[in-house]
């Protein structure tokens, strides 16, 4: 028998949707959250890619699903979404997202439109979508993944900058709304994390070593370290928690 402490950070009998969980952070939270007991139903663009997320939930004893979208495109959504109320989703990761590195002034509208609608607006409508079945049930959590660029403007980064921005405003208002209805809303913002959208900055030798001089705990973390933070707001232990944007970053914003 689970003791309280053990209850309180328990997934069993829960069902938790993730997109974008290919790999990096989402296939991370995943994964952590079958570990803590939960069913995972897998969001990405291909089957193929979602196989070695999917292995190693099946290989903890958990089931998964899988979901075929691309979340740039609204009709995708709409319609891979469509019998999302039978799936019974108690926990949603919006996790999926893309970053473009350029000046403002060389930001394409087109590049900018692709991630507001990825970083964004695939936020806004699978919440929507989730939301409905989730209210009628009187529980359920949502987890959106925001950014330290949720609070600080970063450098040739205009629009995910702005897309981020958007995710923790957002987060906020569904709190609002949501909250004394049964369903909580938060989100995670990481740090620097060494996946593939960061790529780029731990290439730069130079640009490296000043992000890691910044740092307390003076390393780059990983995604692991973020699925913790994800089953923690995922699980019973948060159930007072509503609204607020969780920075898992070694200490950066406090420099």
């Amino acid at each position: 028998m689970a003791t309280w402490l053990e209850s309180q950070f328990s997934l069993n009998g829960k069902k938790a949707l993730v997109t974008g969980s290919s790999k990096g952070i989402g296939a991370a939270i995943a994964i952590a959250m079958a570990k803590a007991g939960a069913d995972i139903v897998l969001v990405g663009r291909s089957e193929e890619s979602l196989k070695a997320t999917r292995d190693a939930i099946e290989k903890v004893g958990k089931k998964s699903e899988v979901l075929i979208c691309d979340v740039q495109s609204k009709a995708e959504i709409s319609e891979a979404f469509k019998g999302i109320d039978q799936l019974h989703v108690d926990v949603l990761v919006n996790n999926a997202g893309s970053i473009s590195r350029s000046p403002a002034l060389e930001t394409t509208l087109e590049d900018w439109n692709r991630i507001i609608d990825i970083n964004l607006n695939s936020v806004f409508q699978i919440s929507q979508l989730c939301a409905k079945s989730m209210l009628s049930r009187g529980n359920g959590r949502i987890i959106n993944i925001a950014s330290l660029l949720s609070f600080q403007g970063g450098i040739n980064v205009p629009a995910y900058t702005a897309s981020k921005h958007g995710v923790a405003g957002v987060t906020k208002a569904l709190a609002n709304e949501w909250g004394a209805k049964g369903l909580n809303v938060n989100a995670i913002a990481p740090g620097y994390i060494s996946t593939d959208n960061t790529e780029a900055l731990r290439n730069d030798p130079d640009r490296s070593a000043s992000i890691l001089a910044r740092i307390p705990l003076g390393r780059w973390g990983n995604p692991d370290d973020l699925a913790a933070a994800a089953v923690f707001l995922a699980s019973p232990a948060s159930s007072y928690i509503n609204g607020e944007i969780l920075k898992v970053d070694g200490g950066w914003m406090g420099r």
